[in-house]
């Protein structure tokens, strides 16, 4: 089996997910993991499907079909890093401001960290006005990584940029 990883993009409308997923099964795929979702009116997302080997191309072929209704980017999965060991969970929660996500993960990058999920969200502050943003990450971190460097990095931004971050 050929694990194929798909990112899809396009116009939102009804029947997006199906049209993969018809495609998919037509050429005796496995639809494992997927996230999707709809942003200021385009859906995206990222897909992981098994397929046998022999059905690869014949599937990436009928991918491309879909251009027009969807963008469809296909790679190839590569196995998890046996190095990875811990993984960790970290929420951001603040006043909006430019540059957390770059401040956030400049951190994490400088720590090897390899980020798996990421989630942000903007809302406006219910008491105090402006606009709040909220981040829940899940990376995973080397064996060789320190975890209290990483805590005391993060605390060190979070006084900077004006947020609360939470690691777990």
């Amino acid at each position: 089996m050929t694990t194929l990883i798909l990112t899809v993009a396009g116009a939102d409308r009804p029947g997006l997910v199906a049209a993969v997923a018809e495609v998919v099964e037509a050429h005796g795929g496995n639809w494992e993991n997927s996230q999707l979702s709809e942003l200021a009116g385009v859906f995206a997302g990222v897909i992981e499907i098994s397929v046998p080997d022999d059905r690869t191309e014949g599937l990436q072929s009928a991918l491309r079909e879909l251009d027009g209704l969807l963008t469809v980017d296909v790679r190839t999965g590569t196995p998890d890093n046996p190095e990875s060991s811990d993984r960790i969970t970290l929420s951001v929660l603040g006043n909006d401001r430019p540059g957390i996500v770059r401040e956030v993960s400049g951190v994490l990058s400088d720590h090897s960290l390899s980020i798996e999920s990421m989630t942000t969200e903007t809302r406006d502050a219910a008491m105090a006005g402006g606009r709040l943003f909220e981040s829940t990450v899940t990376a995973t971190a080397p064996a060789s990584a320190d975890l209290d460097d990483l805590r005391a990095d993060l605390e060190r931004i979070a006084d900077e940029i004006q947020v609360d971050i939470t690691l777990e």
